[in-house]
C-alpha cells in the first residue's frame, strides 16, 4: 500500500487490495473512492470486491471510474462533491494514483493557483506540469 496524502482530506494511492481496507480504515479513513474501471482488473479486485471489503471494514465506498478521455467537468463536480460529504479524509485509488491527482488538480482549478496545486501533487510523486494550461484557466 502506496498512500499519498493531498491534503489533510484527501489522499491517493495505486491500486489497492481488499486485504489493505481494515489497515486503511485504521489509518484514519473513512471513505475509497475507486477511480478504476472494473475492465482493468481482475475480479478480485473489482469494485464489487473492493466495496464489500471496505465495508466490512467500516468504511464508504464510492465508484467513480475514469479514463483520461472520461474526465470531464461533471466527472471532476461528482469527485469533489464525494470527498466534500464524508466526514473524515478520503483516499481515492486508481493504477497508479495519477487519475486520482488529476482530477483532483482540476477539481481545485480556480481554488487554488496552478502552481500550488503543481507543488501539492509533486510532493506526492505525480508531475502533473502538463496540465498547467487548463489549470490556470481555473
Amino acid at each position: 500500500m502506496d498512500i499519498r496524502p493531498l491534503t489533510p482530506d484527501y489522499a491517493v494511492s495505486p491500486q489497492i487490495a481488499p486485504e489493505d481496507l481494515p489497515a486503511i480504515a485504521e489509518a484514519g479513513f473513512t471513505a475509497v473512492i475507486c477511480n478504476r474501471p472494473d475492465a482493468e482488473n481482475p475480479p478480485d479486485w473489482q469494485a464489487a470486491a473492493m466495496q464489500d471489503a471496505a465495508e466490512a471494514a467500516g468504511l464508504r465506498f464510492h465508484v467513480l471510474p475514469i479514463t483520461h478521455d472520461s474526465m470531464t467537468p461533471e466527472r471532476i463536480a461528482q469527485q469533489k462533491a464525494l470527498v466534500a460529504e464524508n466526514d473524515g479524509p478520503v483516499l481515492a485509488y486508481c493504477a497508479s494514483g495519477t487519475r486520482c491527482t488529476v482530477i483532483w488538480a482540476l477539481g481545485e482549478a480556480g481554488t487554488r493557483g496552478a502552481d500550488e496545486i503543481l507543488q501539492i501533487a509533486g510532493r506526492a510523486g505525480y508531475a502533473l506540469e502538463p496540465l498547467r494550461p487548463r489549470l490556470e484557466q481555473g
